[in-house]
């Protein structure tokens, strides 16, 4: 349940006044804003490094949790960017065959940049996406078990956020 508390943690916050009341009990309280808010932040995601340079360029951050897994699909079809974080400002886009990850794409004097082989990058989303179906379906059955009154709205908060249907 630690990741499940890290995401609930990470949007505990006073959702705007149309969700309702607070609760008063300190287990309501605690996931009013994460079973009413819309868009929830999971922290996590996704990283890439350069094993042979050893560059980073793709890290875990505030724009790049799990939730924007989903991104990578514009990318993959080749419709859209996804941008990681910010200092580095990292980005991918489709380049033919292939999808170009840009260390920092506000850097004055050029970046460095790698081109992953398009398949090889599906894969990884796809894995990603059996990855999150997995936790899902891990969280609602321990949800079920440790919060059964709750087990139905945090599983649904949970899916909501990772959206993990099927990208084809």
């Amino acid at each position: 349940m630690q990741p499940v508390l890290e995401i609930f943690a990470a949007d505990d916050f006073a959702p705007e006044e149309d969700h309702g009341p607070c609760p008063t009990d300190p287990l309501g309280a605690f996931l009013h804003g994460p079973l009413t808010m819309p868009d929830l932040f999971a922290p996590g995601g996704s990283r890439v490094t350069d094993t042979a340079t050893a560059t980073v360029f793709v890290e875990a951050g505030c724009r790049n949790g799990l939730e924007t897994w989903r991104d990578r699909r514009e990318v993959l079809d080749g419709t859209g960017c996804s941008s990681f974080c910010h200092a580095p400002s990292s980005a991918a886009g489709r380049v033919d065959d292939a999808v170009r990850l840009t260390l920092d794409t506000q850097a004055k004097d050029g970046s460095p940049v790698i081109e992953l082989p398009l398949d090889q990058v599906r894969a990884l989303v796809i894995g990603a996406q059996a990855d999150l179906r997995s936790f899902l379906s891990l969280a609602g059955t321990r949800a079920g078990q440790h919060l059964p009154t709750h087990a139905a709205a945090v599983t649904a908060a949970l899916t909501r956020a990772l959206d993990p249907e099927p990208t084809e």
